[in-house]
């Protein structure tokens, strides 16, 4: 560092010399006239080299640990998606646990700046010759692993590690916006190339195979990576049973064939050179219960990763299926598509966004565990696209309005405790023909509510004819919509409360 202060002091007195000749030098950027002053500042407040000797110094520490410099290494490194911090990190801790030889210590670091443009080779070096970066605090980051579990993850941290007679450091750094840094990063610093790369050749093994994913229902909520898992949000698996689902006679099982039966059978398929990729479209008016019917399904494949897009999140179906395809067996959920079906790729192409998603399902091949399920409420819009990309779409099943007997079983699954007799409840299904599962429900809610406001711990068959006179009631024209019951406009007439 002498020698800093001597170019400096030489700089200053050439420049006092030319008496203001110095202004026809070239002029220097903001950023570089900046990074000169932050050395100089570092130069002039730097302890002595006796001070630096306590211990908290990295390149001494590292020095130290590794038995030469650290600059006479090399260093390899890996970059992950900001998603996987949480399995970067297990992925060390496994791979050292894994091994009886194998330990570490991890360290912090603090002081300069953790920005994302600077490798581990300019932290090692700001270290040694400006004393930029000594040791400190390991930072942890809290992340969601489950939906009741979080887990601390070090996001930025040396591991000093060992493995018999070897002796090697690792930074691991996790995404931090605040200095430019979008992405995890594992740095090996080694004594050969060779063991760096085994080393991380194992750590990507690790991630892959002890994904915290594996098995999880996961949604895409369509915002950018930063805090927690970006995109990511973890839900608990439904618990549906076949007595939650009123669906006509048979249509329930051609589904169960169609999604859960292949995972049964993979094995004879596989056998047989069948494929099993397979796409499963469910269509139909708004409330009739296809959302419902999924949810049965991922009831059933608890050992299935679930990923679900929904609405414009549908544009991460690249990451999505990446995703399936790596933690296999596994379902990605696409609802609404019809909400797409017209809207253009983000990068500005020409085909609709839907085509990205047809082209994404086909290119996991024929060999990929995975199941596509699609919803829509417009299979109209869907229809060209799917002509015009075929083989990605197995079997199309319309979810149709409840019958009679579907409205009956509505009322009996939703409103088992209102013990209607059955005079009420033919009275009910007659004057409720042509709405939806969803419109049953609302109507044993607001059955209920309408007994609790008149202080009854009993619904009583006046405030079930009350609510329906409430629904269907030319006053709530929207509600009736929303809970898709069709009016004179969809050619369908909507039931007029009898006296």
């Amino acid at each position: 560092m002498r020698a800093v202060h001597r170019d400096q002091e030489a700089g200053m007195a050439e420049e006092a010399g030319s008496q203001g000749q110095a202004r026809v030098r070239a002029p220097q950027s903001l950023d570089h006239v900046g990074e000169l002053f932050e050395e100089f500042l570092s130069a002039v407040a730097r302890t002595s080299r006796d001070e630096q000797e306590d211990g908290r110094n990295l390149s001494t520490r590292l020095m130290a640990h590794l038995g030469s410099a650290p600059a006479d290494r090399p260093v390899v490194k890996a970059a992950y998606p900001p998603y996987e911090l949480p399995n970067v990190h297990l992925a060390l801790e496994r791979w050292f646990d894994a091994g009886t030889d194998r330990s570490f210590e991890l360290i912090g670091l603090r002081g300069g700046r953790h920005r994302g443009d600077l490798t581990l080779g300019d932290i090692l070096d700001a270290s040694d010759r400006f004393d930029r970066f000594v040791i400190g605090a390991v930072d942890y980051a809290h992340l969601p692993v489950a939906p009741d579990t979080e887990l601390a993850c070090v996001s930025c941290g040396f591991y000093l590690g060992r493995e018999g007679d070897e002796r090697f450091a690792v930074l691991l750094r996790g995404p931090q916006d605040e200095y430019g840094r979008s992405k995890v990063e594992v740095e090996v610093l080694a004594r050969d190339k060779e063991f760096a790369d085994r080393l991380l050749a194992e750590f990507d093994t690790l991630v892959r195979e002890e994904n915290v994913f594996r098995g999880q229902v996961l949604s895409f909520e369509g915002s950018e990576f930063g805090h927690g898992l970006g995109p990511f949000r973890f839900h608990r698996r439904p618990g549906l049973t076949r007595t939650d689902i009123v669906l006509p006679t048979g249509l329930l099982e051609r589904l169960e064939r169609q999604v859960m039966g292949v995972a049964r059978r993979r094995e004879q398929l596989r056998a047989a050179g069948q494929h099993l990729r397979r796409g499963l479209l469910l269509y139909g008016p708004p409330g009739t219960g296809k959302t419902h019917t999924i949810r049965y399904l991922l009831s059933h494949l608890p050992q299935f990763t679930v990923v679900i897009l929904a609405g414009t999140s549908i544009s991460a179906i690249g990451p999505a299926c990446a995703l399936a395809r790596m933690l296999q067996p596994a379902l990605v959920v696409l609802e609404d598509c019809d909400l797409i079906a017209e809207a253009r790729d983000y990068g500005g192409g020409d085909q609709p966004l839907l085509f990205q998603v047809l082209n994404e399902m086909d290119g996991l091949g024929d060999d990929a565990d995975v199941a596509f399920l699609l919803t829509t409420n417009r299979a109209d819009l869907l229809e060209p696209a799917l002509a015009q990309r075929p083989g990605r779409i197995d079997l199309a099943v319309e979810i149709p309005l409840p019958d009679g007997e579907g409205r009956a079983r509505l009322l009996g699954l939703y409103g088992a405790g209102l013990g209607l007799g059955k005079h009420v409840l033919d009275e009910v299904v007659a004057r409720t023909e042509g709405t939806t599962a969803s419109f049953a429900k609302e109507l044993v809610r607001r059955s209920v509510l309408i007994a609790a406001e008149r202080e009854s711990p009993r619904t009583e068959p006046d405030d079930v004819r009350a609510a329906l006179d409430e629904l269907l009631s030319d006053q709530d024209h929207l509600t009736r919509r929303l809970l898709g019951v069709r009016g004179e406009d969809e050619g369908e007439p909507v039931p007029v409360p009898q006296d």
